[in-house]
Parts: structure tokens; sequence; C-alpha cells
């Protein structure tokens, strides 16, 4: 049979058998929402296009210049991502610095400054009066004219409810109604993208949009959430607009993951400021496949991204760095314990969050709890904007008091934090300050930390995976820098008042600046987050560029580990891992399996069971595909030799027959064979491909599998 179709093959006139099955098939190699893709086919369909541009590029100039374009393609798309996600991120900085200041009050003297930038030009140089300056005016006062009294205070406590409120409503009617998708934090469903789970529209235009929109709105809001994971899927939506416009990432699946996988290290970069951090972030969080040219080309465009971010400098400090801290004292080994008791602390923190949460997401998605997501984001909203504005570290955004934990307490101070009984006899530099009797103002404020800790804790847990853009970095490091600042303040005063105590005397003599409080608020940050999303590397790299401390990366490295190691004692999974199977997303983790039992134990089928349903190579009609089809719900069936042998050769979709099947009867199919026995002239093809066949019986139909697809050849 195989010597009588190479006598009697004709292939679209005078053409060869190659062009025209090197001719696209329509429809045949995408994948429907909800699926895996075939990375093995996806590889080999871009060695095919690789190739073929390889060989057409010899043929002339112009043919080169695209081989040269198409080389150039993916440097030329990180470029476009790091600009557009810095861009972005710029932008949302902006816009969260005044919409959070909104909520108290307006600058008269133009209306869209934040209140930092309203008192830039104004002449109050101190700390206490900064804050002050008359072109900036509270609600109560620009309306009544009053600046203090109850009413004052209830009016301006009102005010702020309602902005939350206003905010809250405005960004969980813009996801609900137009892009369901851009609600969370959306680093679980990149992780699962980027395994190869296809989830149409979650990277599309309009949630790209809406995902922008409503982060700035959330954020803005007060709520207990961050912007540094959605920044993550916000610069991802960004990767996959640019990959349309490509068709070397467009009709590849694989391919367009290492366009994401960079992405996502670009968000990272612009959400912290933490280009090189950005990139160990893809490579040890979210990456499933990341070889060696990922690697360069996410680090390109976290540096694209992270120079753009720059340039529009948000912050206004002319710093990248978003804690950035001035100070550079020296920490001593006695101080490892608590370091390491701050890191046993965050592990607990992250084991005791990760079960509460998961708790509640999954009583929401079970309960009719769900069925009201708007109801129940106002709810949140208005208890955490009622309990959040009496506290003054709960009140102001949750940014601004990491930083203010994190940084140290200078002479011209003035805080609450910073309210230390001075010698009036001191006369060292302003920058080397000794350490000093805590004043009134320490311990109110450290009831207040207290409260606003406690507060943090439990309000996190409800607020983390409302229907509403909600990130968990910053929650997470307000937290750790919460309990290490308490810590760092104890550790002082106790360094101060028992000087002479053996754990001290060695290496704290009186009058010297022992202890800093703020390096402790930042080891308790990274160990906060590394309990909850089980990072360690790259956890460490991006405290470290988040704050510009690289003299502490040791202290930092101790909590981050041991925070790691109590969470993991009491569960592998990370945040990121346990909404991923609570969601039921496909992402095969490396998981390790301890157990004695057999194959044959617990295969399916069981042994007095039905056969597993198979394709054989050489004796598999199209009458026998359809009825499997029919009778099976499987998304895909392995192809052996035969029956007899049960040799695996190949797997082939389900999708890919039914499509193939139906252009068979469209076109009056008759016999099929396998290319692969035509002399050994055909290489293994990875799409479904249609040959016409001359002089064919037509009594027959056959369909042949061969490493991985079936060949359907089409009577004339």
């Amino acid at each position: 049979l195989v010597i009588y179709l190479l006598e009697n093959l004709e292939i679209n006139g005078a053409g060869n058998l190659m062009d025209f099955l090197d001719e696209p098939f329509p429809d045949v190699g995408t994948y429907e929402d909800f699926h895996t893709i075939d990375w093995l086919r996806e590889k080999s369909r871009d060695t095919d296009r690789h190739r073929k541009i390889t060989s057409k590029s010899k043929e002339s100039i112009w043919e080169f210049i695209k081989s040269l374009l198409d080389a150039w393609s993916g440097w030329l798309v990180m470029l476009l991502i790091g600009l557009l996600s810095g861009t972005l991120a710029g932008v949302i900085d902006l816009a969260v610095d005044w919409m959070t200041d909104l909520k108290e009050g307006v600058c008269l003297s133009a209306l869209w400054y934040s209140h930092e930038q309203c008192c830039w030009t104004s002449n109050e140089t101190t700390f206490a009066d900064r804050d002050k300056c008359p072109q900036w005016q509270k609600w109560a006062e620009l309306m009544t004219g009053y600046t203090e009294g109850a009413g004052v205070y209830l009016l301006n406590y009102f005010l702020y409810v309602l902005w939350a409120l206003f905010f809250s409503f405005l960004a969980v009617s813009l996801v609900r109604v137009f892009a369901p998708y851009a609600c969370g934090s959306g680093i679980p469903e990149i992780k699962t993208i980027l395994s190869g789970f296809i989830i149409r529209g979650y990277l599309g235009k309009w949630t790209l949009l809406i995902k922008t929109v409503t982060l700035v709105l959330a954020v803005s809001s007060g709520l207990s959430l961050g912007k540094e994971g959605p920044l993550v899927h916000v610069a991802c939506c960004c990767g996959n607009l640019f990959c349309s416009l490509f068709s070397k990432y467009s009709k590849n699946e694989g391919k367009r993951r290492e366009v994401l996988s960079a992405a996502a290290a670009a968000g990272v970069s612009v959400a912290f400021g933490a280009p090189i951090g950005g990139v160990l972030f893809s490579l040890e969080e979210v990456s499933y496949y990341f070889p060696l040219k990922t690697l360069w080309r996410s680090f390109f465009a976290a540096l694209v991204a992270a120079f753009t971010l720059r340039s529009i400098n948000p912050f206004g400090n002319n710093r990248l760095v978003l804690f950035y801290v001035e100070y550079h004292t020296p920490w001593y080994m006695a101080e490892l314990v608590p370091f390491i008791l701050l890191g046993v602390f965050g592990g607990l923190w992250g084991t005791l969050f990760i079960r509460c949460n998961i708790a509640w997401c999954r009583r929401r998605k079970t309960t009719r709890l769900g069925k009201y997501p708007v109801l129940e984001v106002i709810a949140v909203t208005g208890i955490t904007a009622v309990l959040a504005f009496p506290n003054p570290y709960t009140r102001r955004s949750t940014s601004e008091l990491i930083s203010e934990l994190f940084n140290d307490c200078g002479a011209l101070e003035s805080s609450q934090l910073c309210d230390y009984i001075n010698n009036p006899n001191m006369t060292r530099p302003v920058d080397d300050i000794p350490d000093r009797p805590a004043g009134p103002g320490v311990y109110s404020a450290l009831w207040q930390l207290t409260l606003a800790l406690v507060f943090k804790i439990v309000i996190t847990i409800f607020t983390f995976g409302m229907k509403i853009p909600s990130g968990l970095f910053i929650p997470s490091m307000a937290v750790g820098a919460i309990a290490g600042r308490i810590v760092g303040i104890a550790v002082e005063q106790m360094a101060y008042h028992h000087h002479d105590w053996i754990i001290f005397k060695n290496w704290c003599r009186p009058g010297a600046d022992c202890v800093t409080p703020g390096l402790y608020a930042m080891v308790g940050a990274a160990a906060c987050l590394g309990g909850v999303t089980r990072m360690t590397v790259s956890l460490v790299v991006i405290m470290f560029e988040l704050t510009g401390g690289l003299e502490y990366i040791v202290p930092l490295m101790a909590a981050a580990v041991t925070s790691k190691w109590v969470a993991d004692a009491f569960g592998k999974e990370g945040i990121y891992e346990a909404h991923i199977q609570l969601n039921g997303y496909p992402y095969l983790d490396q998981d390790e399996f301890t157990h004695r039992t057999l194959a044959t134990d617990v295969m399916r089928p069981r042994r007095n069971e039905p056969p597993l349903a198979v394709l054989t190579q050489d004796s598999t009609t199209v009458e026998d595909v359809e009825t499997l089809i029919k009778d099976t719900d499987y998304n895909g069936f392995p192809v052996v030799v035969s029956r007899e042998s049960e040799r695996l050769i190949g797997f082939v979709q389900r999708r890919d027959l039914i499509l193939n099947i139906s252009k068979t009867h469209a076109h009056s199919a008759t016999l099929a064979y396998d290319p692969a026995h035509l002399g050994g002239k055909f290489r293994i093809f990875v799409e479904f491909k249609i040959c016409k066949c001359k002089n064919v019986q037509r009594s027959t139909y056959w369909l042949i599998s061969h490493s991985f697809i079936p060949f359907l050849c089409i009577s004339k």
C-alpha cells in the first residue's frame, strides 16, 4: 500500500510534500481555556520555526534582515515591558500618595499635590511643624475654619471613613463589572500560568486597565493590603500585551512564558525598586521554566523598568529604594539572639496567617458570603477605617508606617518614637547619638504600636483574598516592622539601664550608640515576609535593595532562614501555594512523597477494571476514535504500538483529534497513513497535517498516529 501511495501521490500539482506539510493548519496547536500546554510540542514548533528562518536567511538580503529582527525581537519585547511597567508603577505611586492623603485633607495651592508635595515649599523646617504648613488644610478646618475641638475631630473622623468607603466601593464595583480577574494578588495565578496552564483573559487588556485603576483605589482606601503583588500581575499583563505584537510569542505558548517570567521580574523591580531581587524572585518563586537566556532578558527588563521608575521619581527623593535608611551603625554578635527570636516570630506569624486566611477564604467560597463580594468589601473597609483612625500608626498609609519604623531617631526628630531624654551637655554629632533613656512619648508609642500590631494581624487575615486587588508584601512587612521596633526599643533600654550585665558589658559601653531599633524593624519585616511567602534568597536581596542597608545582610539572612525553618515545621506551603490548592489550579510543585506501596496498588485502572483508553499505531479507525471520544471525557489519549506490546510511542490531545476528524469529514476522508513509513523522508511533525491523496479506495477509514500526531489522508 505504501508503494502504491508513493507511485500515485500528487500534492498540489507540481509541489512537494514537505512544502505542503509546512503550511499552517488552522485551529490546531491552540489550547482551550483551563487546559495545560504541551511543552514538547511548543519546543518542537519553535525549533521548526527557527530552522525555517535560518534556511531562508541565505536566500536574500531581506530574509537575512528578517532573521535578525526575529533574533532581536525578544530584547525589544523586554524593552517595551520595562518601559510600560515602570511608567504604570510611577503613575500608581503618585496616585496612591495623593488619594491616600485626600482622605484627611487637601492642598489649597495645588489640588493634585499630596501632603508631602504640598509642604515642600513650606518655611517650617522643624520636624514638629513640617506637617502643619498653611497650604495644607484638613477637611474640618476647610469646612468650619476651626483646627481643634471634639467637633473638628469627629468631622475629620467621619470624612476619613466616608472617603475610604467610597474608594473601596468604586474598586470592587469596577472589578466585579468589567474585569473579575483583576482581583487578588495575582501571584498564585501567575505561578500557575507559568507552569503551563491556560487562563484566558487573565492577562488581557481589560484586566490590565481595571487592575491598574482599582489598585490605586484599593490601596488608597486604607485597607491592610499592598500594591507590590498586584504590580507583578500588571507587569505580566504588559508582557502578554506585547507578545501579541510578535508571532514568535503569540503563536507559541512556551515562548510566551519566557516573556512572562521576565515580566514578573520587572514587576518586582518597580514594586520595591529592587531589580536584582526581582530577577531572583522570578527565578525562586514564580517561574516554572527559566533557561539561561530568560535570566539575561529578565535582568534587562528589570533594569529598564527600574530606570523608568527612577526617571519618574514618584517618591521625590531622587532615590529608587522605597525605605532608604540613613544610618550605618554596626551590629554585634550578641544581637543575633533577638534577631533569631524575630525569625521565630515571623515563622509563627506566617503559619497563623496562612491557616486562618485559607480557612476564611474557604468559608467565603463554600457559603453565601461569597455571593456578596461588594458587601464584604464595604464591611471590612468600614471596620478598618473606624478602628484605624484613632491610632496614628494605623491611620497613615502602611508604607509611611514602615518607613518611620525603619528610620533611626535623629537629634531633630520630635515624634513619639523619638521622645528620648537628651543629655543637655551632649556635644556629639547629630548622626552619632548615644543610647538614651526613653521618655513618656516612647512608652505611649509602644502601647499604640502594640495595638497596631494586633489590629494588623487580625484585619489582614480578613482582607487578603477579597474581590479587589490586594497584595500581601507590605502588610506582612508592617507586622514584622512593628514587632521588630518594639523588640528593638526593649533591647535598647535594657542595654542603657543594665550595661553592666554580662551580655552587654563586652560590647556596649556607657554613652555609646549600641542598639539601633530601626534595624530590628528591618529584620522583623524580613522575618514576617519570609514566614508568609517562604522566600529566602530573593527576600534578603529585596530587603537590602529596599533599604540600602548592605551591611545588615547577615541579620536579614539569619531572620529569613529561621522564619522559614519555623514555618516549614508546621507546613511546607507558602501563602501562594495554599491559594493555588484552594482554587484547584493544576500546579505541580516539587513535593516529596514517602511511601512503600507499589504502582499496581494505586494505578488506574485496577487489574479487574476495563483497560486504559489508548490509540494504536496501525489499527485504529476513525470510527473507533469517534466512539472513544463519545464514551470518555479524557483530555488526551496515549498512543501505543499495538494492543499486544502496549509500548508507548506518543500522546494525542482530545481537541486535536476532534478538529482533525471534523476536517476529515468535511473533505470526504478516505484512507489515513503514516508519513514516517514513506521511505524515511519525513521528520516527526508536531502539528496535524492533511495530505491530498489520489486514486485511493473509499471503503475504509483508517487513522494512524505516530509520535504524538495523527496524519490523515484526504482524497483529492
